[in-house]
């Protein structure tokens, strides 16, 4: 890759973490489109995009909980299983062309079902508890999912959570980040532990990381403090419909 290559591909990924943060993100399937567009290793993809996932998500998770965006309760019962079937996830080793299909499948049905009106609370109070044997099945389909493709899981939790009326969009966007962090965690854990450590460059991982770090803060500010719940339900819409959209065209 060449430095004029490096820095607009980091370009990219600063607008993507600024645009997926915004609904608290961590841009893992955006960064895997951006890195499909120039030709990245297949190798070099999953393990780059859940590195930076960790950072955005991140700050996500502390901006969005700092306005009352995160609520343990929502989060726990995916999570349990979410942790060990991302590991599994990290671990399995596809065909790299087979891989780029995946996620343009998956991530086109997320957008599908965040094409129609998402229902769900529009306040906190209205938000009922999730039911824990469903929250445990979907969190194991999720992770699993996520960790084969290389996102947080972010992207397939956030329309669960409205669609069910589990969670108002605020709260979402803080639960979000957390299951991003949670699961991109133990997808690096199970791809370390399958392949060793994963073939990526220090250096232009600094740089992407520095990138992504700028368009988080810019992302996070407007979504924790400036847009309301029907702003970051319109703006989940956006974010998911393009994620949809993408992988499609490099796979």
């Amino acid at each position: 890759m060449t430095t004029t290559e490096l820095f607009a591909l980091a370009a990219a990924f600063t607008v993507l973490a600024a645009l997926y943060s915004t609904v608290g993100h961590g841009g893992g399937s955006g960064y895997l489109m951006a890195m499909g567009v120039a030709a990245v290793a297949a190798e070099v993809m999953k393990p780059t995009a859940l590195t930076l996932n960790l950072f955005v998500a991140s700050m996500a998770l502390v901006r969005f909980g700092r306005v009352g965006g995160f609520h343990w309760r929502t989060l726990w019962p995916f999570v349990i299983t979410s942790l060990p079937c991302a590991m599994l996830g990290g671990a399995i080793d596809l065909d790299p062309v087979l891989y780029k299909r995946i996620v343009g499948v998956v991530l086109v049905f997320a957008a599908l079902r965040l094409a129609y009106r998402i229902p769900g609370p529009q306040t906190d109070e209205r938000q009922r508890n999730v039911p824990v044997l469903a929250g445990l099945a979907w969190g194991a389909a999720i992770g699993l999912l996520s960790g084969i493709v290389g996102v947080g899981g972010g992207i397939f939790l956030s329309p669960i959570l409205l669609i069910f009326g589990w969670s108002s969009a605020r709260r979402t966007a803080g639960v979000s980040a957390a299951f991003i962090l949670i699961n991109s965690a133990a997808a690096l854990i199970g791809l370390t532990a399958r392949h060793g450590a994963p073939p990526i460059d220090p250096v232009t991982t600094g740089v992407f990381v520095v990138a992504v770090l700028g368009g988080g803060l810019i992302g996070t500010t407007i979504g924790a403090r400036r847009l309301d719940q029907v702003g970051l339900r319109r703006m989940l819409a956006v974010v998911v419909i393009i994620a949809g959209l993408k992988m499609i065209l490099i796979s």
